[in-house]
């Protein structure tokens, strides 16, 4: 099958591109490669260097599946250039869509985000809950999870609502929850935690892989948004994990940051889907690459500093 990927050079499209070529599929990875390239060559990979707003119809020629990953990522990073956050995240992703629909592409698959549902007190989110984003990325999300799926009438739209993503990847990201605490145990042993109550959902790198593999196979499942998290910790559940396996000290500090929430899984589960991965296994993950000295702190591993470094705030 030839699969179009986006932003495949990023966190996740490093681990799902060597995943889906191991298969035999014929990838082509169309990324802007602000933060670098770590994918090997390949005889069936075709990288180009691209922002995904200059996509034409010759590039998904004989394309059957789209794995939409390219996105400016989290909060912080949009706030940095709101416009461009509005221009990548849903207007590219509508003109692609669009454009993917004319030329007979048969699956749109998306990476969206398990923070579109807000602050929730239920004790299982599921995916029929109303949305209440409180960010402008949450907002881009939800809005082009809502494009894609005006589409579902065309073609198969699976939109994937991740959690917190965690372990290690060629392409790094140190900035997210149980990443970002493991390095600082391991490099300073110290382990900063602010406020530490808040709940998120956690999800390996391996598994969310597996997850768009498995929907590729699998075109046959509904149309629709599926949750993808099977781990709810606090943060100081993380904290106290990475604290026992690698046995440095915390330190807490009162936060500001209002987002709480835990997701549940069923209706992913119920498709067929088995974890593989948890939490535990990341941090013993980062543990041993960096003790093998596999693992560095390097500016682009942090998307905020990166942008920043490339001049990419409004």
């Amino acid at each position: 099958m030839k699969i179009l990927v986006t932003g495949g050079c990023g966190y996740k499209g490093s681990v799902i591109i060597p995943l889906l070529l191991k298969e035999g599929h014929e990838i082509l990875n169309i990324d802007t490669q602000w933060f670098g390239n770590y994918l090997d060559d390949h005889i069936n990979l075709t990288n180009i260097k691209l922002d995904i707003r200059n996509i034409n119809c010759e590039m998904l020629k004989n394309v059957e599946s789209i794995i939409h990953l390219a996105n400016i990522a989290n909060d912080p990073a949009v706030e940095l250039n709101p416009t461009l956050s509005w221009e990548v995240n849903v207007l590219a992703g509508q003109q692609m869509v669009d454009k993917a629909s004319r030329m007979g592409v048969k699956q749109f698959i998306f990476a969206s985000s398990g923070s579109v549902y807000g602050i929730k007190e239920e004790e299982k989110v599921t995916e029929d809950l109303t949305l209440v984003p409180i960010s402008v990325y949450n907002k881009t999300k939800m809005v082009a999870e809502r494009v894609f799926l005006s589409y579902a009438n065309q073609m198969r739209v699976h939109c994937i609502r991740p959690a917190t993503v965690c372990g290690v990847s060629p392409r790094m990201r140190l900035d997210v929850s149980v990443n970002m605490l493991s390095f600082q145990a391991l490099s300073k042993g110290i382990i900063n935690v602010f406020g530490g109550s808040q709940t998120r959902p956690n999800i390996h790198i391996n598994d969310i892989a597996a997850i768009y593999k498995h929907f590729l196979e699998h075109p046959e499942i509904p149309n629709g948004c599926y949750n993808a998290g099977f781990e709810n910790l606090s943060i100081m559940e993380i904290a106290n994990m990475i604290k026992e396996s690698i046995g440095a000290e915390i330190n807490i500090t009162e936060s500001n940051d209002p987002r709480s929430y835990r997701v549940d899984s069923q209706k992913l589960l119920d498709t067929g889907f088995k974890p593989k991965y948890t939490v535990q296994d990341a941090i013993n993950q980062i543990k041993n690459a960096y003790e093998r000295k596999e693992l560095e702190d390097k500016d682009e591993f942090y998307t905020v500093k990166w942008m920043k470094k490339l001049n990419l705030e409004s």
